[in-house]
């Protein structure tokens, strides 16, 4: 068997005798020189985006057989972009040389990779990262794989001691979004192997699954509470914290994540918790270091960021004692929960409970604003082309938070008869039948449409309203905007507003647009290559498409968490639930981003019917079809040769509130599937992506 130092020893010598490389820098100013993506040199060499990164940033250096075709490479484009700094230097002075060694392990980690170049500006109480995949290998040696290739040795052999190594030894965790938030907890994720280690099932009971937890007298859970550690109130689960009263101001409190117990739902994160230790590590690294630490489902964790951006409260200036105390921090949701008003409670809710029992809500009780369904059939002209054509638009609930002006910490306060005002949020009882589709403003001239053929924009249904209705303001300022008086009966204003999720929405909006880009879709292209890019783009790096749609549900689930229902056998209506108790169960704030985005969709609609006598054949949520006489989004929108497209309606693009292409079908297939199904107004968007099954991917 040979020794460790032998082998280091080896590798040294074979990495000191071969060609010598670039300094990373100049490999990445090399590539960017020849006008070459980190990810279309992913594809040449045959690896991942995020390897081309690594060699670009230090962490790592090119191994056979890639390393003499990426050398190759880069002298041939030495030889063609020389440094201007390099050519400029006194000849007295050598260029600075790179001679990368690995580093021997050093008690307690073993370190696969250097670490990044940039490892002197992290946090040094977080050096090793946000998170490390717990892992026992046949050896019986518990390693943790963290990200950036960095793997620690892990002396624990119980669960108790597993926290405090973490806690004392690991270096994990990352640092506040906010400078009054708080540091992210340390999160290990634990393997089967792992769990078996540690005295844990490697799967839940049935039972357990169904109470979500491990149940009260498992050997784990008094093995910790000798060790005075503590869970919180939901308990052992796929997702558990485990942690002690604060000591000194610091937080003793790590999180684990089991995928075997169905931590990582499949539809948010794919496959994801299948995947070995350190390609785990790296998925997850990549989502926190671009969103957050995971604090549970995508859904979860989208609701905490909007928190960690948006802390309650802050430090006040010291007293006269010099001290400080916690206060209210301005534009945040603050500590206490609201009661909404009953318009805007969901079913069930204590403010509710005067109600006769099974009494029905109309929209002149409780307001809707909800997605898009809507259908309707084909006119004889439409049957006539070629293709029925479906785009999708980008992060839609993401685009409509952004901007979106909601209440904040104070509770609403009730109108009669008011005088509408778009500035204010909160939810209005208004008559908009009267809004005549067929003859609207679009920008500031009037036009005439085919009204009969476009949804309203005041209904999830796409049918007109009847009569007077509660809405949210951005949906009430849209009918001003079309050229129609409002005259509101009552209203629910919040006057204390801001614009609470521009910070979120920018976060996600990176993140989006960073994990596009490792997939080969940059956001300066044309529509033409954008199209063509994005076919088969997930398979360009399963990895990053993995973090893209975990991303997307993050937007998507955040927003739904604010409306959270009540969940478990043992509620009854009219009785609280868990999620009322939270600052952040706000159903107004989702009421808006879903008026913002359905309201973003009908506009876009409107500019283009305007535009070129194009109408939607059906909505879902943010996927439209329309009839085309060709196969691509290209054959439905209009780009001049200098790439502009009709204003205020649909562009091709990347960027969130841009369009895709979701998928291409034909009339005879849309009549085929409306035969099968017996429903004359089946919705088209919901099966245009794959013919039959479920819906299209919302985008969120």
């Amino acid at each position: 068997m040979p020794k460790e130092e032998d082998l280091f020893k080896a590798v040294e010598a074979l990495l000191a005798g071969g060609p010598e490389f670039p300094a990373p820098a100049e490999r990445a100013r090399l590539r960017e020189a020849a006008g070459v993506t980190q990810a279309a040199l992913a594809g040449v060499l045959d690896t991942t985006t995020q390897t081309v990164k690594n060699w670009e940033s230090g962490r790592s250096e090119p191994r056979p057989p890639r390393r003499a075709p990426y050398l190759a490479l880069l002298e041939g484009w030495a030889e063609k972009y020389p440094d201007p700094s390099r050519e400029a230097r006194p000849a007295d002075v050598p260029p600075a040389r790179t001679t990368p060694t690995p580093r021997r392990p050093a008690a307690p980690a073993r370190k696969t990779t250097a670490r990044p170049a940039a490892a002197a500006a992290v946090d040094a109480r977080f050096a090793n990262g946000p998170l490390a995949v717990v892992d026992t290998g046949a050896d019986g040696r518990v390693s943790a794989y963290c990200v950036g290739g960095l793997v620690l040795d892990v002396p624990a052999r119980t669960l108790p001691g597993l926290v405090e190594w973490t806690l004392a030894e690991a270096r994990l965790g990352a640092p506040r979004l906010d400078s009054w938030g708080r540091d992210a907890d340390p999160l290990l994720v634990l393997t089967p192997t792992a769990l078996e280690r540690l005295g844990l099932p490697v799967e839940l009971s049935d039972e357990e699954r169904n109470a979500g937890r491990l149940p009260v007298g498992h050997p784990a859970l008094e093995e910790l509470a000798a060790a005075d550690w503590q869970l919180t109130r939901r308990g052992f689960g796929p997702w558990a914290r485990i942690y002690r009263p604060a000591q000194g101001g610091r937080r003793l409190c790590v999180q684990l994540c089991i995928p075997s117990w169905r931590a990582l739902d499949s539809r948010s994160w794919g496959h994801a918790g299948e995947l070995p230790p350190a390609e785990l590590a790296r998925v997850l690294g990549l989502y926190a270091s671009r969103v957050m630490t995971p604090r549970g489902s995508t859904a979860v964790t989208g609701l905490e960021l909007m928190t960690a951006l948006h802390p309650p409260t802050r430090a006040s200036e010291p007293d006269a004692d010099g001290r400080r105390h916690s206060v209210h921090n301005p534009g945040s949701l603050g500590e206490d929960p609201l009661d909404p008003p009953p318009c805007e409670a969901t079913d069930g809710h204590p403010v509710l409970a005067d109600l006769p029992r099974f009494h029905v809500r109309g929209p002149e009780e409780r307001i809707f604003e909800e997605a898009y369904d809507w259908a309707r059939e084909l006119t004889d002209e439409e049957c006539l082309k070629s293709h029925l054509v479906g785009i999708d638009v980008n992060m839609a609930f993401g685009a409509a938070a952004n901007g979106a002006v909601i209440g904040l910490a104070r509770p609403p306060v009730h109108a009669t008869a008011p005088a509408f005002d778009p500035a204010v949020p909160g939810s209005w009882l208004v008559d908009l039948s009267h809004v005549d589709l067929s003859r609207v403003l679009v920008g500031k001239r009037w036009t005439r449409l085919r009204g009969d053929l476009l949804p309203s924009p005041f209904t999830p249904t796409g049918e007109t309203p009847t009569g007077p209705a509660w809405y949210a303001t951005p949906t009430v300022a849209y009918a001003v905007e079309l050229g129609y008086r409002v005259d509101p009966v009552e209203a629910w204003l919040r006057p204390e507003a801001g614009r609470y999720l521009d910070g979120w929405y920018k976060r996600l909006r990176d993140a989006y647009v960073v994990t596009m880009a490792d997939l080969g879709i940059g956001e300066k292209t044309t529509p033409e290559r954008f199209l063509a890019a994005m076919e088969g783009y997930k398979g360009r790096d399963p990895e990053a498409a993995i973090v893209l749609d975990a991303i997307k549900n993050t937007v998507k689930g955040g927003i739904g968490k604010l409306q959270e229902k009540a969940r478990g056998g043992g509620w009854r209506p009219g009785q609280t639930w868990p999620a009322l108790a939270r600052p952040t169960w706000r159903p107004d704030i989702r009421a808006v981003v879903i008026s913002r985005a359905r309201i973003n969709m009908h506009r876009k609609m409107v500019a283009l019917a305007a535009a070129t006598g194009s109408y939607p054949v059906a909505v879902l949520s943010d996927c439209a079809v329309y009839a085309a006489d060709g196969p691509s989004p290209l054959d439905l929108l209009p780009y001049t040769p200098e790439g502009r497209t009709v204003p205020g309606s649909f562009r091709i693009g990347v960027s969130p509130g841009m369009v895709k292409h979701e998928g291409t079908r034909t009339p005879l297939w849309a009549e085929a599937l409306r035969e099968e199904t017996r429903d004359p107004l089946l919705n088209l968007a919901r099966y245009i992506r794959t013919g039959v099954g479920t819906g299209p991917d919302t985008g969120e």
